[in-house]
């Protein structure tokens, strides 16, 4: 196979940013990005651009890529529009990956952004009901309902405010973990606590207070188990990629380059909850390991899609970076943190970097980079060799129905 190289990779600071418009937002990205590759908005040869909201929030239902990357100077270079639900970014990023593979031309670039501020709460998550099967909404809703049957929270604890639907999904799926594997609040609680801390060190990151596991345990419940803390937030941002072939390596004359070793989209099934063997994640997570020549042993760190704490555990889980079951376990030994056996999310996840849906693939493409170039500064993991990144979208049956797993090699 051709080889396909990260020549670049910028983001915005994420964040709530209503002042911000997503042309701006893009502009500032995409112009970083092409400059940290060494070429400028003539370079490449064709744009990717996700984008999950602004048609609902601002009305621009059509060519959103185009108008934002014209702004940006790219007024010449072909663009397609990228829209995977929260895993938009790395559809982006592997339609540009296979463009350069392809050769088609010899550099592409990926953008992901989003402006999901708004005076009415409710709007913005009612954009996110969508991101199932709205036919079959309450059917859905009432199958979920069964899972965890017998764990109950506290007769003392109540919910408020708006929120995704997707919380209830997350929480659901966490209720019956509890149930089947003995997961408790507070290895729920350990993961957001350790992901606030590694934001703290993330100057882009959209939460930067460190926040304690008592703190992340006593904040407002929104779905119980998940509190506040544990959820990922609403987000504005942007995020660009430049990837290319051996020749456009050579053309840019990049030096701080890192390989695509492999990206995976993986396929949604029909199975039961408790089959996680058979997850969308773990299924692509195995051909990306096989593309790769690589095993979960051989990774330094990765970047999960955590909307929730429960989905950092769910995914360490279908990643093979610990047991089926035993991601609460992994989360409480510490081994995750920055200086852990396997640090996840040193970016701060979603939970704490925020999560503007259409760049929080490119933004998690954007950590590894970072890692893997020994750039990171106080966040650094230590001769950071191997960075996997999982990122899913949307929610089909018992899963996600879009999941995309990156393996990226120094």
């Amino acid at each position: 196979m051709t080889a396909v190289y990260v020549a670049g990779v910028a983001m915005t600071r994420f964040g709530r940013q209503p002042q911000r418009s997503v042309k701006d937002m893009t502009r500032e990205a995409v112009t970083a990005a092409l400059c940290d590759a060494g070429c400028d908005a003539h370079t490449p040869g064709m744009a990717f651009f996700a984008n999950c909201t602004q048609d609902l929030i601002e009305g621009q239902t059509a060519v959103a890529g185009q108008i934002a990357l014209r702004a940006a100077g790219l007024a010449r270079v072909p663009v397609v529009n990228v829209e995977n639900a929260c895993a938009s970014g790395t559809a982006a990023f592997q339609l540009a990956c296979t463009h350069v593979r392809a050769r088609v031309s010899d550099v592409a670039l990926a953008v992901g952004c989003e402006r999901m501020s708004a005076a009415d709460k409710h709007k913005v998550f009612s954009l996110l009901a969508g991101g199932w099967d709205v036919h079959e909404a309450d059917a859905i809703a009432e199958r979920l309902g069964r899972l965890g049957a017998g764990v109950e929270p506290p007769p003392a604890v109540a919910t408020g405010g708006p929120k995704s639907v997707f919380m209830e999904v997350y929480a659901a799926f966490a209720r019956d973990h509890m149930h089947t594997d003995g997961l408790t609040e507070r290895q729920l609680a350990v993961v957001a606590a350790k992901n606030h801390c590694h934001a703290s060190m993330n100057p882009r990151a959209q939460y930067r207070q460190d926040m304690t596991v008592e703190e992340v345990l006593g904040a407002r419940v929104v779905a119980w188990p998940l509190t506040l803390p544990m959820c990922a937030p609403v987000s504005d941002g942007a995020a660009a990629v430049v990837v290319c072939n051996a020749r456009g390596l050579a053309r840019l004359g990049a030096t701080r380059a890192v390989g695509v070793l492999a990206c995976v989209a993986g396929e949604g099934m029909d199975r039961a909850w408790g089959d996680l063997d058979a997850h969308i994640t773990r299924r692509a997570s195995n051909r990306a390991y096989e593309d790769a020549g690589l095993g979960p042993r051989d990774v330094s760190l990765a970047e999960v899609h955590d909307a929730t704490a429960f989905g950092e555990i769910l995914q360490t889980e279908c990643l093979g970076l610990c047991p089926i079951g035993a991601g609460g376990e992994l989360a409480g030994s510490g081994a995750t943190r920055l200086g852990g056996a396997i640090p996840i999310n040193v970016s701060g996840g979603l939970e704490s970097r925020g999560h503007p849906v259409g760049a929080t693939g490119l933004a998690q493409i954007h950590e590894l980079v970072t890692q893997l170039r020994g750039e990171a500064g106080a966040r650094q993991v230590p001769l950071a060799r191997i960075g996997l990144a999982q990122n899913g979208g949307g929610f089909h049956g018992v899963e996600e129905a879009a999941a995309y797993v990156t393996i990226l090699g120094r």
